[in-house]
């Protein structure tokens, strides 16, 4: 027997949003992904995200994976700033996706005046570390006890990249 998988990646809209919203939540459980404990709703999501730059990986129209850029201030000068923020279904790690909508989300990052992207993640993400490393993003920091994530501190590690067209 042979299996054909059928990829693509789309714009992330409302349409999507009952299938994110579950992929979201397993990145909750994991507890590896964010400090979040419970997915927002549609109407705050897209309030907080940038319109641009939202992607949706498709597997036989399926929804696995998503990303999405969210500003990191409201202050003028920090415009070109933000955070990137990439999930992919459990199920279907180790595929690539992540790679596939990180790439994408650059790529139209840049096309919308995004200088710098920003990933806050638990060290412990490997597989997060991973991905944004192989996609020119560097180690800038650690936050040491940043926050506690039921009742036990934890740290995160700051990365950015520096789009090479602002230069």
């Amino acid at each position: 027997m042979w299996d054909f998988f059928i990829m693509k990646i789309e714009k992330l809209t409302q349409n999507h949003w009952e299938e994110v919203a579950k992929i979201y939540q397993d990145g909750i459980d994991t507890k590896n992904a964010t400090f979040r404990t419970q997915v927002p709703t549609w109407k705050d999501w897209n309030g907080a995200h940038h319109l641009h730059s939202r992607f949706v990986a498709l597997e036989n129209n399926k929804v696995v994976g998503w990303c999405a850029v969210s500003p990191v201030s409201k202050r003028e000068a920090y415009k070109g700033v933000a955070e990137v923020s990439v999930y992919i279904s459990l199920q279907s790690l180790r595929k690539g996706l992540g790679n596939m909508l990180l790439e994408i989300l650059i790529t139209t990052s840049e096309e919308n005046e995004i200088w710098t992207l920003y990933s806050s993640l638990f060290p412990e993400n490997r597989g997060s570390v991973k991905l944004h490393k192989k996609n020119g993003f560097r180690k800038i920091g650690i936050r040491e006890k940043i926050a506690k994530q039921d009742g036990v501190w934890r740290d995160t590690v700051l990365y950015e990249r520096r789009s090479k067209k602002y230069n």
